[in-house]
C-alpha cells in the first residue's frame, strides 16, 4: 500500500489586512523529502513554512502532517503535538544566551518530560553526530556561526521528529559554512529518515534539494 503524504497542504489562504500573502496554496510532501521554498522576498515563504508548522494559522483551508488535522489542535494539545512531531531551525539560531549548547539542546526533551540523564545522553549524541561535542559545555556567546546552528539542528533533532522545518538556515553563514550546512542536512536525513522544509534564497541549497517550490505573490508558479 503506497504510503501517504507526511504533509498535506490544501487550499491554504491567508490574508494581512487587505493584503493576501498566500492564494489557495496546495502542497504534498512525502516523507523523507527535502523541499526548498523559493521566492523573492514578500513572496509568502517564511507565512507558507509557519502555517505547515503550525506556529501561524491559515484563514482558509487544511493542513495534515503525518494524518493529523493541526487546525483541529488547540493549546497544549497543539503544544504537545509540536514538540513531540516537529522540529525547527532559524536563520538566528535563538539559543537562550544563559545556557550552554548542551542544555539548550536539551530544551525540547525536557519540555517533553523526560530526565536530564536521558535528555543528556541523546543531546550529546547530537552533538558528537554534528561534529561539535566538544562545545557542550560553551554558552552560545563563545560558539561560532556555523557552530551557533548545529546547536539549533541538534536542538530541532533532539526529539526525532517527523518533519524539520527550516527558515533561511544558511543566511547567517559564510560561503564555507553554507555548503557544510547543506550538506549536513542530507546526511540527516540519511541517517534518520527526516522530512525537510527549507525556506532559501540559496540556489545551491535550493539545487541540491529533492525538489523546489517556487512561490510568486503567493501562489506556487513551481
Amino acid at each position: 500500500m503506497e504510503e501517504s503524504p507526511v504533509i498535506i497542504a490544501e487550499n491554504i489562504t491567508k490574508s494581512y489586512g487587505n493584503l493576501t500573502v498566500l492564494h489557495n496554496i496546495n502542497l504534498r510532501v512525502d516523507k523523507g523529502e527535502i523541499v526548498a521554498v523559493t521566492g523573492a522576498s514578500g513572496a509568502g515563504k517564511t507565512t507558507l513554512l509557519q502555517i505547515l508548522g503550525s506556529l501561524d494559522k491559515a484563514d482558509k483551508g487544511k493542513v495534515i502532517l503525518n494524518g493529523t488535522d493541526i487546525l483541529s489542535l488547540k493549546g497544549n494539545r497543539l503544544a504537545a503535538f509540536r514538540n513531540n512531531h516537529l522540529g525547527f531551525v532559524f536563520q538566528f539560531h535563538h539559543l537562550l544566551p544563559e545556557f550552554t549548547a548542551l542544555e539548550n539542546v536539551c530544551i525540547p526533551a525536557f519540555i517533553r518530560g523526560e530526565s536530564k540523564q536521558e535528555s543528556e545522553k541523546r543531546a550529546m549524541e547530537y552533538l558528537d553526530f554534528l561534529n561539535i561535542r566538544e562545545r557542550a559545555e560553551h554558552k552560545p556567546s563563545e560558539l561560532s556561526g556555523g557552530e551557533a546552528q548545529r546547536v539549533a539542528i541538534a536542538r530541532a533533532l533532539i526529539n526525532n521528529p517527523d518533519i524539520v522545518f527550516a527558515d533561511e538556515p544558511s543566511g547567517n553563514l559564510d560561503a564555507e559554512n553554507s555548503l557544510e550546512l547543506h550538506e549536513l542536512f542530507f546526511r540527516l536525513r540519511e541517517h534518520f529518515g527526516q522530512t525537510f522544509i527549507i525556506v532559501t534564497h540559496d540556489p545551491v541549497l535550493a539545487g541540491k534539494s529533492d525538489r523546489i517550490v517556487k512561490l510568486k505573490d503567493g501562489v506556487i508558479v513551481e
